[in-house]
């Protein structure tokens, strides 16, 4: 009998980064919740965007160190009355082509989360000044949210920051 290839998701949520969210979003007089069940049929809106982060490749024979990403691909989701969840895609190694789920770039991902959430309630909210442009090329053959349709560097599309916030 032929063994069954191990799969590997090609994004992760990272719920235990709330707390971070909710007391940056508190700040503004928002409340919102963590929807563990993320469902794009059900939200109320969405939005794809960048956060920064590295990477390490778990595969034993390979020898990449790891790399980090100022292009790791989200997609922020709305649900109501409020609550949000947040995918985030992983990349590939470019060394063994092994999926790898990304350490994060917490202030990144709390500022680019609330930043939304703050926009989507009509707040005025300034547009952050981000200094770390990335010289680095976009491997789209790489990136899991490229392929999904969620990247904001795919398909010839590049978006510097701050216009993606």
């Amino acid at each position: 009998m032929p063994q069954k290839k191990k799969t590997y998701p090609s994004w992760s949520m990272f719920p235990e980064h709330h707390d971070s969210v909710s007391d940056e979003l508190a700040k503004s007089g928002l409340l919102f919740s963590f929807n563990e069940d993320d469902d794009e049929d059900s939200c109320s809106q969405d939005y794809d965007t960048n956060i920064m982060g590295r990477f390490r490749c778990h595969r034993g024979n390979c020898k990449t160190q790891g790399w980090s990403s100022k292009r790791i691909a989200i997609t922020i989701r709305r649900y109501h009355p409020a609550s949000y969840n947040v995918r985030v895609y992983h990349q590939r190694c470019k060394s063994c082509n092994s999926l790898s789920r990304p350490d994060l770039d917490v202030q990144s991902y709390v500022d680019r989360i609330t930043y939304r959430l703050k926009k989507w309630n009509g707040l005025q909210v300034e547009t952050p000044v981000y200094f770390g442009e990335s010289n680095a090329p976009h491997e789209e053959d790489l990136c899991e949210g490229c392929k999904m349709g969620h990247c904001t560097q795919s398909g010839g599309r590049v978006v510097t920051f701050p216009d993606y916030w």
